[in-house]
């Protein structure tokens, strides 16, 4: 087994890219064949978490006996069990299991002040964290400068058009969050406000559209140091390409590496959105996804795993790490850095437990 120089007791390599891929599955019971396969894979370090989508949740009983498994299944280093819970439209856990859901972000911000938003999400942080998750994939911090937009505006999932507002209202999801010991990811970096198009469906190009403002909640937020994930989106600026290329933010060396670790002086862990949207899956072979996000400086690889379902995906993106990380020195040390950024984010959640 691998292991990288100066790294010793810290577990193998294959152990340190394992904790960079967060995947989805099918199932929905604690004791479905995918599951199980999981709680092995997190037990033997080849994975660092889950993602839940509304198709794993048949009830809330066996949510929590799902997740309760992943976490036995590596008690000192918790998975990332993680879902996106943000109210409104965007919710995975719902009436219809018997869960209390809340307004979107934007009527939210219509009528609670950012105190009340506080209280509102602390309630639902704390039944979020009853069922065992870890993270909940928020706040929303893009900036509603584009009425039209078909994912963000259409659905309420901006607090404001005023970067400050959207800043104060991601602070209050962050509160909430934290008080009930979960982990949050603000999302989408650089800003899919003023986008014209849905990273779902396909390619989404924002040279036109984006504006330097849509940097200050990430920018107000980072220097109150309350943000614990950065999710970036997969957007694409000419500006911050390399010349000739069409690479999304969620591979680019010049957002991830250049605006958010350099310009903004972010050193935490940075995840991606998922990396099987259109505006991914369209245009980059796995393997190009895999490598380019790492040399990127992305820290955590989710993929939902719904386009195609393959349930030894994780085994998949683990193999293209370690490959890689064979070939090239600069590759494996970059899987290293990820690692301590990961451990340290796990590490201080499990402090404030």
């Amino acid at each position: 087994m691998l292991t990288l120089p100066g790294m010793a007791g810290a577990g193998s390599l294959e152990q340190m890219a394992g904790q960079m891929i967060v995947v989805g599955f099918q199932g929905d019971d604690v004791d479905d064949s995918a599951v199980v396969a999981l709680r092995d894979e997190l037990a033997a370090g080849r994975l660092g978490g889950v993602m839940l989508l509304k198709t794993n949740i048949k009830s809330l009983d066996a949510v929590g006996k799902m997740n309760a498994a992943f976490r036995a299944a590596s008690p000192e280093l918790l998975p990332f069990i993680t879902l996106d819970q943000e109210g409104g439209a965007v919710e995975r856990l719902t009436k219809d299991v018997g869960f209390a859901e809340i307004p979107s972000a934007a009527a939210i911000a219509a009528s609670n002040s950012p105190a009340q938003a506080e209280a509102i999400y602390a309630r639902m942080a704390r039944a979020i964290a009853a069922l065992g998750f870890t993270v909940n994939f928020g706040p929303v911090a893009d900036v509603n400068l584009n009425p039209d937009n078909q994912v963000i505006a259409r659905f309420g999932r901006a607090y404001s058009a005023d970067p400050e507002k959207v800043a104060d209202y991601d602070a209050a999801f962050i509160a909430g969050h934290h008080a009930a010991g979960l982990l949050t990811a603000l999302k989408h970096f650089p800003g899919h406000g003023s986008s014209t198009a849905d990273s779902h469906e396909g390619f989404v190009d924002i040279t036109t559209t984006w504006q330097k403002s849509e940097l200050d909640p990430y920018r107000r937020l980072l220097e109150a140091d309350v943000v614990d994930m950065v999710m970036v989106g997969h957007l694409y600026h000419a500006d911050y390409t390399d010349a000739g290329t069409q690479t999304p933010s969620s591979l680019s060396v010049q957002w991830i590496d250049g605006v958010l670790r350099g310009e903004l002086g972010y050193d935490g862990v940075v995840i991606s959105d998922d990396l099987e949207m259109g505006a991914i899956r369209d245009h980059f072979t796995l393997e190009e996804t895999v490598t380019q996000a790492v040399r990127a400086g992305m820290d955590i690889l989710l993929f939902s795993n719904t386009a195609k379902y393959h349930a030894g995906l994780g085994q998949e993106i683990l193999d293209i790490l370690l490959a890689e990380a064979k070939a090239d020195p600069a590759f494996a040390a970059r899987i290293e850095q990820s690692y301590a950024r990961i451990v340290a984010l796990k590490a201080s959640q499990a402090d404030g437990d």
